[in-house]
């Protein structure tokens, strides 16, 4: 257990905004989603600004040692349904509460506009991690495996 905290903050407003360390740890875990994220960073960067979306790092001295976003989910008609997206959290850094407290805080930004969140992940690990946090896992077939309702935020 670290005693160094983390601090949760909008990702890339500034030098802070490179995600090299984590892409190198996602891709040599065979996870190919940092590398989607850094393509969105690329081509579409609105689609985490604004109303209804957001993209959090999680730094530890300076360090981005998590990230996650969410926005509206792009998958269904559904009103008020946002979708948690690109959760990582590198290797070292597991296991000490900081992607929890990554989604809890996105949960919190994300429950002034939507009134539930899905996700889609294809480890068992995530799942846990994911179902320890109240999110329901969906019948397979569909976009999305998780969901959880948010408390409404006024």
């Amino acid at each position: 257990m670290t005693s160094t905290p983390v601090e949760y903050r909008p990702f890339g407003k500034g030098s802070d905004g490179t995600l090299k360390d984590l892409l190198a740890a996602s891709t040599d875990e065979g996870f190919k989603f940092i590398d989607r994220l850094v393509t969105e960073l690329a081509n579409h960067p609105e689609q985490y600004e604004g109303q209804g979306a957001g993209l959090l790092g999680g730094y530890a001295s300076g360090r981005l040692v998590a990230i996650g976003g969410f926005s509206a989910d792009p998958y269904t008609q559904e009103q008020g349904l946002g979708r948690l997206r690109r959760v990582y959290v590198l290797p070292t850094w597991r296991g000490m509460g900081v992607g929890r407290r990554l989604v809890r805080t996105l949960e919190t930004q994300a429950a002034k506009t939507y009134r539930a969140l899905v996700l889609r992940t294809d480890t068992a690990a995530a799942a846990r991690f994911y179902e320890a946090l109240g999110y329901a896992p969906l019948p397979a077939g569909g976009t999305a495996t998780h969901r959880r309702t948010l408390e409404v935020v006024h």
